[in-house]
């Protein structure tokens, strides 16, 4: 993933700051416990295509 678009993605929803999961592909949103798809190197940043992250999978990223 390029550096740039690391540094300016932010969650579309509170436009806060993302976490890059690299073995997962996908951009995680601690606050709103959302994760979002990386498509063919494309992050996929629409609230409906973000998968909601169980209180575990939200736990662990603390």
């Amino acid at each position: 993933m390029d550096a740039k678009l690391l540094e300016i993605l932010v969650c579309p929803l509170c436009k806060g700051p993302l976490d890059y999961l690299k073995d997962r592909r996908e951009f995680v949103c601690k606050p709103d416990r959302l994760a979002f798809p990386i498509r063919d190197g494309i992050p996929v940043m629409l609230e409906e295509e973000a998968r909601a992250l169980s209180a575990e999978e939200a736990g662990a990223l603390r």
